[in-house]
């Protein structure tokens, strides 16, 4: 089985990081993975996307053309990549800041509110996350024991009381109908 993920939004928005976690969930499940960052030159408030592939055989390009699975935090970045989804694929979406929703039947969209779910929560910073949890529960890519771990790794030590609060997030995001 192979995950061809893209996250896109804007720089600041926690795209990389969100990628990161995911790469390193892949990492300790023994998946092959790769991890490609991409963002334009304002960094904070610019383009941000993110290539991550997890998969059970060897990457042979990190490059993610055609996901597989979007998780899109902007309207342009819905705009630009919806369209390059695979049949079959997910995309999971932050509907408070992503006014426009996909047509296309042949693919499963998930719309979550994450930024508002975030600011509503105390979790500033933390809809990148609330959109993981959505991914797992309907994607099952990884369980939350996995994630746990990999937010446990990805955090630096100095932030570790941050670690708690991802993992809230990531709660809320795989409690959420919708």
């Amino acid at each position: 089985m192979t995950h061809e993920i893209l996250l896109a939004g804007f720089g600041g928005q926690g795209i990389l990081f969100a990628g990161k976690i995911l790469a390193y969930s892949g990492l300790m499940d023994d998946k092959e993975v790769s991890w490609l960052p991409s963002y334009g030159p304002e960094m904070r408030g610019g383009t941000c996307n993110c290539s991550v592939c997890i998969s059970d055989d060897p990457i042979g390009s990190p490059l993610v053309l055609d996901p597989s699975i979007l998780v899109v935090m902007n309207t342009p970045s819905m705009e630009k990549f919806a369209g390059s989804v695979k049949p079959g694929g997910v995309i999971v979406s932050d509907s408070t800041m992503v006014d426009v929703k996909t047509d296309r039947t042949d693919i499963k969209a998930f719309y979550i509110p994450a930024t508002e779910l975030a600011q509503k929560n105390d979790l500033a910073g933390g809809a990148n996350i609330i959109l993981l949890g959505k991914l797992f529960r309907e994607t099952g890519i990884v369980s939350a024991e996995t994630f746990k771990k990999a937010v446990e790794k990805v955090v630096p030590a100095k932030k570790a009381a941050l670690a708690a609060n991802n993992l809230r997030a990531v709660q809320i995001g795989m409690d959420y109908e919708g």
